[in-house]
């Protein structure tokens, strides 16, 4: 049962990637690239805040030009500029980002094998401590970490998303609250 569900995660996680960069490798280029400082102090200059916290329990991600919702999550404590896919099953990260967050290459265990609008690529999973956008917390987050050829940014997805009480969108903004 165990492998049935992980064969299924895993395909779900091959259809958002193979979907997904092709939508979004614009943004995700050229924030994956940028340190967290330079990502933090953008979003202050051009007076755009990664989200707006509502309370204790709840974040707001205005959608960008393009109709993404884009934050600055934290993922076991670094800042990670994300793109919210309601699409992907899993959270997914690349290589780059994996070892950014302490995660060693030599620990991941690359057996799956996806397929990507990229190309073919190897997928290695694991769980992230937690994952973050202000107040809105999850601890225990399944991940897939894929090679950076095959995904150039983060995606939040419903690894993260289904421990919410309720996310919505409504004005051209996404709600997430906890």
């Amino acid at each position: 049962m165990f492998v049935r569900s992980l064969v299924f995660l895993v395909g779900s996680v091959v259809a958002a990637a193979a979907f997904v960069p092709g939508v979004a490798t614009r943004y995700l280029d050229a924030t994956a690239k940028a340190p967290e400082t330079k990502v933090e102090k953008a979003a202050v200059e051009t007076g755009k805040a990664a989200a707006r916290y509502t309370g204790n329990r709840s974040a707001v991600i205005s959608a960008d030009p393009n109709g993404h919702f884009t934050g600055l999550f934290a993922i076991n404590g670094r800042k990670e500029e994300g793109l919210v896919d309601t699409g992907a099953s899993m959270v997914a990260i690349n290589i780059s980002t994996a070892q950014r967050l302490g995660i060693a290459k030599t620990d991941l265990d690359f057996r799956y094998a996806v397929d990507t609008a990229n190309g073919k690529a190897r997928a290695a999973y694991i769980r992230l401590n937690r994952v973050e956008i202000g107040p809105v917390r999850m601890e225990n987050v399944g991940a897939m970490v894929l090679d950076d050829k095959a995904l150039s940014g983060t995606l939040i997805g419903m690894s993260f998303l289904k421990g919410l009480s309720s996310y919505r969108v409504e004005g051209g903004k996404l709600h997430l609250t906890r």
